[in-house]
């Protein structure tokens, strides 16, 4: 009786060891196969990946540099992320100046010189950073103060960029997996048409806001509010923290204004913003403009700051 329970307990043994053996198997295959048909695609930011995957649909792998949570100021690529970088067919830069990619693109394109770079900027008007409290009024006080601090490089913040983007993006996926060109088109088309129409949603709906300024920590906004005829006024100053003096003008403006939210990004100092919304009597509210949810953040946004701003 016990021969007979050990040489059966032993048989079941084998049969699991032979199934694990062959689900092992399946899932090596399965992973190899995924390596190999599927577009290694790079991108800087979070809200690219939706941009890739939109047109890429099934046919794409996106590995994405800055990470959820991460400053495209300081960020530092790890080890990990440059193999993935070895092995991809494309990168698609933001291309307006984001410091992650001043600071790093040499690097990652010597890493594989034969990827496709792609720059998602083509076509876009890059616009200066505006922002100062009093812009107009104080030129003749201090014209270090209202001089602008360079490009402003937030262009995935406006849809109708957004739009140029993904179709840059197509036209890279295109010359890298030309026998798939119609899907990424017909891709692209559907998705070209939804951010559209989110972008008449959105200027339908700020049309009727009747105080048409909002303060910001750092200056992201600044495509957007030039979408929708908006006014941004920014805390960070040439990327530092403000003077006394521009915060006490800050806050005598917001007064005048009416304005009870200062927006912050959760990539940056909140000190400043919470200073200025106990002085007017206000709020600090979260906006992501590194969310990879695009179009739904898109959305976010437009909800949060019509509510802000009745």
């Amino acid at each position: 009786m016990k021969h007979f329970l050990s040489t059966r307990l032993l048989s079941m043994f084998l049969m699991l060891l032979a199934t694990a053996s062959m689900m092992i198997a399946v899932t090596a295959c399965a992973s190899e196969a995924g390596k190999t048909d599927k577009i290694g695609v790079v991108v800087s930011i979070l809200p690219q990946a939706e941009f890739v995957e939109r047109v890429g649909g099934d046919r794409v792998d996106v590995t994405v540099m800055v990470p959820p949570g991460a400053d495209p100021h300081t960020y530092e690529v790890r080890p990990a992320q440059m193999t993935r970088l070895a092995q991809a067919k494309m990168y698609a830069k933001v291309g307006s100046p984001v410091e992650f990619e001043l600071a790093w693109m040499d690097k990652l394109i010597a890493q594989n010189k034969e990827m496709l770079v792609v720059d998602c900027s083509k076509g876009v008007q890059l616009m200066e950073i505006t922002g100062h409290a009093h812009e107009h009024e104080h030129e003749a006080e201090s014209q270090h103060e209202n001089e602008h601090e360079g490009l402003d490089p937030h262009i995935w913040l406006s849809l109708a960029n957004a739009r140029i983007m993904v179709q840059n993006i197509y036209e890279g996926l295109a010359q890298v997996d030309p026998a798939h060109r119609d899907y990424y088109q017909q891709n692209r088309d559907a998705y070209i048409q939804e951010l559209a129409e989110l972008d008449n949603a959105i200027r339908q709906s700020l049309a009727e806001v009747t105080n048409r300024k909002f303060i910001v920590y750092h200056p992201f906004l600044g495509y957007f509010a030039r979408d929708y005829n908006l006014q941004q006024i920014a805390i960070e100053q040439e990327g530092k923290e403000p003077t006394a003096a521009y915060l006490a003008r800050l806050i005598t403006e917001a007064k005048e204004q009416g304005i009870k939210a200062v927006f912050i990004s959760p990539q940056f100092s909140t000190k400043s913003a919470e200073l200025i919304a106990k002085e007017i009597g206000g709020q600090v509210v979260t906006l992501d403009p590194l969310a990879k949810d695009y179009s739904a953040n898109m959305k976010r946004i437009e909800t949060t700051l019509r509510e802000a701003l009745r």
